[in-house]
């Protein structure tokens, strides 16, 4: 693998060390959905008190069911296939393609030195993480 690739999958595996992300990338969605059929099941049965509570109780049991689940976002990062860190690293390039840089060092202190374009990457790590492999975000 191209050292500019690991190199790339590097610095958002310190970015999101840094920022405290977690993500639970299997259950979410079942969480999610847990919440819904309780709240649709409690409106059937109780009308509109009957969703509240459906969906209060729903989305607890949703939360305890993810609940240990979520991994740091590093740990996610360098599991990923080579396929997957291709990827990363095409669409980092975008955000990234302006800035001079020759090793992970650099490339380092260049992004945490711009709050501006860490808020950008974090952005599109999350929109990334979400989409791509589904995951659920969390801060630490």
């Amino acid at each position: 693998m191209p050292i500019k690739v690991d190199d790339v999958i590097q610095l958002l595996c310190h970015l999101s060390q840094e920022k405290g992300m977690k993500a639970a990338v299997k259950h979410s969605a079942q969480g999610a959905l847990l919440a819904g059929a309780t709240a649709l099941l409690g409106g059937l049965v109780g009308g509109p008190p009957g969703i509240a509570v459906g969906g209060a109780f729903g989305g607890l049991l949703g939360a305890w069911m993810t609940a240990g689940q979520f991994r740091p976002v590093p740990q996610i990062l360098l599991e990923l296939p080579p396929a997957e860190k291709k990827k990363l690293y095409d669409e980092a390039m975008v955000i990234l393609s302006h800035l001079d840089w020759t090793d992970i060092t650099r490339l380092t202190l260049l992004v945490m030195r711009n709050a501006s374009l860490q808020q950008n990457l974090e952005a599109w790590l999350i929109s990334f993480l979400s989409e791509v492999l589904g995951a659920k975000i969390q801060y630490i």
